[in-house]
């Protein structure tokens, strides 16, 4: 069994006998320490949705949290300023424009009041939030775009190019979408079932898939060409995670016991992985978050109460357990607050925002650093990508790579107001890859199917009347061209 245990790792130099020793390890990040939100900080009263979709169903920015709502006909979800902590009212406006439920949802990095969304009515719609949030419920969104002909179930930004969305189906294919264009550019269609995770590394150059398939795949987004895969015979995959610029990626999975594991992955040969370690035997899927800032991989299990963080080193064992943030109550998913979003003054290297749903409750938790000094810490907050696109959506589908155009959190985040233009379009088939996506795109829920049957039952019926409207028109036609015939005029 390859399955590497803490233990065996960290003991293997010091001999068997003292393989029970943690090795002592200095790092500015051992103490790192989670604090809950108190109540009044929280948000509560929120109808958590109860779909069992494996998502965080939640997406936070430095101004709105949104959260996918349970809802009757059709899927919905809120978005609340941050500020407007607190309980929130039953009536409060929803983003409802979607037939089915609502599977993903996404803040663009760029613009903050921007929104994507898909669903299981196989549409992805782009929201456009007012600033101060909604007054009432919205149910026009800015784009609709169809191409999937099954449910949506992801849905992920380019991480360096504005307006380049991701949307993965369950028809097994990843649409990438120009949203100056409103069309799909793209197909990517190497995936043999449901696409459960997507990860792209830090210039959005490759993305990497992990499917139901038990494959792990590091795709070239723009060619759809497969460039590695793994065979996860061991180690049934389940999300994906690219280690930032380290060339490695991190997956979580199940191990051939049942019990949780994660393994670590060189990006460029998936044979064999670098390490596996088995985390525990519970089973709520593991969800994996990288911080590329700190070098930090935090862990929550979907259900669990905890969330274990540990330290990424560049060599063995590269896995260093840190500590473990402990709640009584389960989380149902976790939204993360990009990083020009958090208090640096408080030393706040990292914030979740845990949905309860038992409680309705979303509770912010902050992982931070204990120091002393007021001042900014230089060495806990590097440059980090910040709010400004190092691309065009024409630059990046023509072949170029950029960095993220990075910024400094030392001056403070200050709010920008960028417009989203959407494309006007026409309605017209749409053709990647020579396949038209719209045809016979089939009704996506038992509602639009009812809405179809009674839209062709009017055009029937209208269709009827013009037809007995023309019968009687004919029929006073030929009566009055009889009437001339026999007229004593033409005798």
């Amino acid at each position: 069994m390859r399955d590497l245990h803490k233990s065996s790792v960290l003991g293997s130099k010091h001999g068997s006998l003292m393989s029970w020793r943690p090795q002592y390890r200095s790092s500015k990040f051992r103490n790192v320490y989670g604090k809950a939100a108190s109540r009044e900080h929280c948000f509560d009263g929120i109808p958590i949705t109860k779909n069992v979709h494996d998502n965080h169903f939640c997406a936070v920015n430095a101004r709105f949290l949104a959260i996918v709502t349970e809802s009757a006909g059709g899927g919905s979800f809120l978005v609340i300023p941050l500020e407007q902590t607190g309980r929130i009212e039953p009536n409060y406006p929803k983003v409802c424009g979607h037939q089915g439920n609502v599977l993903d949802i996404k803040w663009n990095p760029f613009i903050e009041n921007i929104i994507a969304s898909c669903s299981e009515d196989t549409s992805v719609r782009i929201w456009e939030i007012p600033e101060g949030g909604l007054k009432r419920n919205m149910t026009e969104a800015v784009l609709e775009l169809y191409g999937h002909s099954r449910r949506v179930g992801l849905v992920e930004w380019h991480p360096t190019t504005n307006n380049i969305l991701f949307s993965a189906g369950y028809d097994y294919k990843v649409l990438i979408w120009n949203l100056d264009i409103g069309e799909p550019v793209k197909m990517i269609d190497c995936h043999t079932d449901v696409i459960l995770c997507m990860s792209f590394n830090t210039d959005g150059s490759l993305l990497a898939t992990t499917c139901k398939d038990k494959k792990l795949r590091v795709v070239e987004p723009r060619s759809g060409r497969v460039l590695q895969e793994a065979s996860c015979k061991n180690h049934r995959v389940n999300r994906v995670v690219f280690l930032g610029s380290t060339k490695r990626l991190l997956t979580t999975g199940v191990s051939r016991w049942n019990t949780r594991q994660i393994a670590l992955w060189d990006q460029e040969d998936l044979s064999m992985p670098l390490i596996e370690e088995e985390i525990d035997g519970l089973s709520g899927l593991l969800f994996p978050f990288y911080d590329a800032d700190t070098h930090m991989l935090y862990l929550a299990g979907k259900g669990d109460g905890n969330i274990r963080y540990y330290e990424i080193g560049s060599e063995k064992p590269y896995l260093s357990y840190l500590m473990e943030f402990r709640s009584p109550a389960p989380q149902k998913g976790l939204g993360v607050m990009p990083k020009h979003g958090l208090d640096v003054s408080a030393c706040e290297v990292f914030r979740f925002y845990k949905l309860i749903t038992l409680k309705g409750l979303i509770e912010p938790i902050s992982m931070i650093v204990p120091r002393r000094s007021e001042t900014y810490q230089e060495d806990i907050y590097p440059m980090t990508p910040g709010t400004e696109p190092a691309l065009t959506p024409d630059e990046w589908l023509s072949g170029v790579n950029r960095d993220p155009i990075l910024m400094s959190l030392k001056e403070g985040y200050k709010k920008t107001s960028k417009i989203f233009k959407a494309p006007v379009r026409e309605k017209k088939s749409v053709v990647v890859n020579g396949i038209d996506l719209l045809e016979n795109v089939p009704p996506r829920t038992e509602n639009e199917l009812l809405r179809m049957f009674f839209r062709q039952q009017d055009e029937i019926r209208r269709l009827k009347d013009e037809l007995s409207q023309k019968d009687i028109r004919i029929r006073q036609l030929q009566l009055e061209l009889k009437n001339l015939r026999n007229s004593p005029k033409n005798n």
